[in-house]
């Protein structure tokens, strides 16, 4: 019975500048897909980069650090979504097809979704990944505060967040279908839960 071949390691130093980082973050997102942030093992990574079981530590001092980094581009993802969005005739509009966005990428990488707004990591501890993240609630604060709500406007744009971030969970969790008549409609409770929001702000 033949033996399984092992990939042919390559040297780190092969890698022009930035390739072996970006290699990493392949083979990790690839596992983070497959499995969640339970799955992602520095070991697993180098295996699939094709390098040494030592070399993923030329990047990340540990296996948390390359997971920030993943949740980082994560949040970046997000805010260059709400960037390309289509210009919004009014800012109400833009709050919904923003908690859309929000909802789909949400659907389309659910454990990338899920380390970026978990508690696997410690925000704190991760500047880079701290700094995306607010990116991602400025964002959607100026949106708020576009609706006439008076800066800083922080408890709203929780509000507004809570609410995408709510219909976000129970469309991946799956927790309603079986006390419906017919599947979820994502983008149905996206407009409900938009709509109620909107009237709550004007009536605060």
């Amino acid at each position: 019975m033949h033996s399984r071949s092992r990939p042919r390691q390559r040297n780190p130093g092969s890698y022009h500048h930035g390739e072996l980082r970006q290699a990493l973050l392949a083979a990790a997102a690839e596992l983070l897909a497959g499995g969640g942030s339970d799955a992602v093992g520095m070991r697993e990574i180098a295996r699939r980069a094709s390098v040494s079981h030592a070399a993923p530590y030329r990047h990340y001092a540990n296996r948390e650090a390359l997971l920030a980094d993943l949740a980082a581009i994560g949040f970046e993802q997000l805010a260059a979504r709400f960037a390309g969005l289509p210009a919004a005739t009014t800012p109400e509009r833009r709050l919904v097809e923003m908690a859309r966005s929000y909802v789909d990428f949400a659907r389309e990488q659910p454990q990338l979704w899920r380390l970026m707004f978990g508690n696997t990591l410690d925000k704190t501890q991760h500047p880079a990944l701290l700094d995306a993240s607010r990116l991602v609630l400025a964002t959607l604060r100026a949106t708020v505060e576009a609706l006439g709500v008076p800066a800083p406007a922080t408890h709203q744009t929780l509000a507004a967040w809570a609410f995408a971030h709510g219909v976000a969970r129970l469309v991946l969790d799956q927790r309603l279908d079986a006390h419906l008549d017919a599947p979820l409609d994502a983008d149905a409770l996206v407009q409900e839960a938009a709509r109620i929001f909107l009237r709550g702000l004007r009536h605060a």
